[in-house]
């Protein structure tokens, strides 16, 4: 029996609009550019983005460059079978990046490459596709006008990737973009950008100005704790994972408290941060496994994979996502459990001094059916003595005032302020030296038993003050 067929097409133009929607932002675009020009052995990258007199865009590498028949195929989409055995260098697996990332910004992108004194050039214009519905490969001529072409010309090898009629990046917005790339790039390549990689040290610059690695576990604070880190054998290959849990607000100045909460916030940046052959995939994120919750903001999990284990991680085209396997949540979910007790207890230990025995303290916890709340400590030698000296109506007044003052405790304020905000909380300015002063006075001059000196003395305003009662 014959099987009847006949070639369908498809039309190339609306191919290219759904090739254009898959996803990209400009700043993990240009990560994915990078990423081949890393494999390519460069040490400095330069982006080029300004609005003037158009919207341009080029990056230039000083890599090793491609000969003609090299850059047709790396031109060629899905160029590579993502099943083959790499190179443990190589940050591609689709062998789509340079094409879907620059499609996603531009109509227009050639690449001029430089390897043995040789200048070869290619380009995808993808009106010029769409026209004549078929995939037409350009050989543009040299043009000294496009951005960082004379700069290649000069390099002993490397490659400029341009791109033209660029529509997803609003020329209003370029200052934004690109602050929002700088910071992007400088934390997915941080370990390229300090050395951290032999033989990898990577420089990047954005217009003439250099990006500075951001490490996301800040290890250089004496007060960053690096939790024991281990290996665990996954289909074959080693993975590595080492938690950390950054410094508590109070250990750290503001500005550093700012920078390392990052723009997302800390509750939003805690969990995994996925690297593949030390770039970063995908970060701030528990898959699912645990909950964000503000006890455990300060934990940050490294997790350093090869890029033989893609299809276990489900690292997507972009390289921004990562879904992993069933098998792989076991260990992560073991390893959160490990983590999350030392993560909360820089909170968890000042949370405890309310219930330090030894200070009267202003608050306490005071349980209530199937919960608790905080209340004001009626037995504090201050509200002794202040609600003996009331009369009766003076006293219910008091009693409702302070039961609202209970009640109407801003919880949800003071959490939002610790969280966004700890340096700037000043609450012991309420009540300063010279007010503290005036109460002693006033206390001296109503008489003070022994009993009631010892009992202030236990108090938060006076437990470190022994002596003023002797003044």
């Amino acid at each position: 029996m014959t099987t009847e067929t006949q070639i369908v097409s498809p039309n190339v133009g609306n191919f290219i609009d759904s090739l254009r929607e898959i996803g990209y932002s400009t700043e993990v675009a240009v990560a994915d550019l990078i990423d081949n020009s890393i494999t390519a052995n460069s040490t400095e990258i330069h982006i080029y983005a300004v609005t003037k007199p158009i919207l341009s865009f080029a990056i230039l590498d000083n890599g090793k460059g491609m000969s003609e028949t090299e850059l047709v195929e790396a031109m060629r989409l899905a160029g590579k079978n993502q099943r083959d055995v790499r190179d443990k260098n190589d940050l591609g697996r689709f062998g789509l990046g340079l094409k879907t990332a620059s499609f996603s910004q531009c109509k227009k992108l050639t690449v001029f490459t430089k390897n043995k004194e040789h200048i070869s050039s290619r380009q995808w214009d993808l009106n010029y596709i769409a026209e004549k519905n078929e995939w037409f490969l350009i050989t543009p001529k040299k043009n000294h006008n496009l951005p960082l072409y004379d700069a290649l010309e000069k390099l002993q090898s490397g490659t400029l990737v341009v791109w033209e009629e660029i529509d997803k990046i609003p020329t209003a917005n370029l200052a934004e973009m690109i602050d929002k790339l700088r910071k992007h790039l400088s934390l997915v390549f941080h370990k390229f950008l300090e050395g951290q990689i032999p033989g990898k040290k990577l420089n990047i610059l954005v217009n003439s100005n250099p990006i500075k690695a951001f490490n996301p576990f800040n290890i250089n604070h004496p007060a960053t704790q690096q939790i024991t880190s281990e290996k665990i054998n996954i289909y074959g290959s080693s993975v590595s994972i080492q938690p950390f849990i950054l410094p508590h607000h109070s250990k750290i100045s503001q500005q550093e408290y700012e920078l390392y909460a990052t723009e997302e916030g800390y509750v939003k940046s805690q969990g995994f941060y996925l690297y593949r052959e030390n770039r970063i995939i995908i970060y701030g994120t528990w898959w699912g496994l645990h909950k964000a919750v503000d006890a455990h903001k300060l934990i940050r999990v490294r997790i350093e994979i090869p890029n033989s284990m893609d299809s276990h991680w489900g690292i997507d085209i972009k390289k921004s996502m990562a879904r992993p396997a069933d098998v792989i949540k076991s260990d992560l979910r073991r390893i959160i459990n490990q983590v999350i007790d030392k993560g909360a207890r820089p909170f968890s230990a000042r949370g405890k001094k309310i219930e330090d025995k030894s200070i009267i303290q202003f608050w306490e916890t005071y349980p209530i059916k199937d919960g608790f709340r905080f209340a004001i400590n009626q037995n504090h030698p201050l509200y002794i003595d202040l609600i003996s000296n009331l009369d009766d109506y003076q006293k219910e007044k008091l009693k409702y005032f302070l039961k609202g003052l209970q009640a109407y405790l801003p919880l949800d304020a003071i959490q939002s302020k610790l969280q966004t905000d700890p340096h700037s909380l000043q609450q012991e300015s309420a009540l300063s030296e010279d007010d503290i002063c005036k109460l002693l006075i006033k206390l001296k001059e109503s008489g003070l038993s022994d009993e009631y000196k010892q009992e202030l003395l236990k108090t938060e305003i006076f437990k470190n003050r022994p002596e003023i009662f002797n003044s």
